[in-house]
């Protein structure tokens, strides 16, 4: 009986153990997902990182929040970790963006953001509709390196929007599907870290 007791007690203790394991990752969600949340912001100059390619054909004309329907716009923002331009950069968001109403406010947006993070290395992909006042999520498509197979979103919402540069912060939500452990990528980037 004794004996009986006793492996039931452990048998209880390690259960508790590996619950407790599991909850106190910092990358692990209540559905155990991997997951990784954060903010930058993206700092956009007019002419400098930002450019029309395309002048749009009706509607709002250029200004700091809006232009033309049908308007191409390229960009290479460099991304932050505070509002302050000067901040230290980590990543890089390069894409383009289509203007898709008549007010000049809402555009479909495609981007990829590389990311140097201190223990994450590599780019994700993003699509959507974008409004330029307003906070908008864009679904995350994809992903390299340390976000191979990544899924989630990213939240764009505006900080600054007065002067030549506007400023965005953007949220990222990201997670990863189980089989994704086996193909960790983090190994190939010791000693390789560009963030200190």
């Amino acid at each position: 009986m004794a004996q009986i007791l006793h492996l039931y007690l452990l048998a209880t203790l390690l259960l508790a153990l590996s619950f407790k394991a599991t909850s106190s990752s910092r990358h692990s969600s209540n559905n155990g997902l991997k997951s990784l949340h954060f903010a930058l912001y993206q700092h956009e100059t007019i002419n400098k990182t930002g450019y029309i390619i395309v002048n749009g054909v009706a509607g709002a004309g250029v200004g700091q929040t809006t232009t033309p329907f049908g308007t191409l716009f390229a960009f290479q923002d460099p991304m932050t970790v505070t509002a302050n331009i000067s901040s230290k950069v980590v990543a890089i968001a390069e894409g383009t963006s289509i203007t898709s109403s008549f007010d000049g406010l809402r555009s479909i947006s495609i981007a990829k953001i590389t990311l140097r993070l201190k223990n994450h290395m590599g780019s994700i992909s993003i699509v959507g509709g974008t409004h330029n006042i307003k906070p908008a999520d864009h679904p995350v498509v994809g992903g390299t390196g340390d976000f191979m197979f990544v899924q989630g979103y990213v939240t764009s919402s505006p900080v600054d929007l007065q002067g030549l540069t506007v400023t965005y912060k953007i949220e990222f939500h990201l997670y990863w599907p189980s089989y994704a452990n086996k193909f960790s990528l983090h190994d190939k980037h010791v000693g390789n870290d560009i963030i200190t």
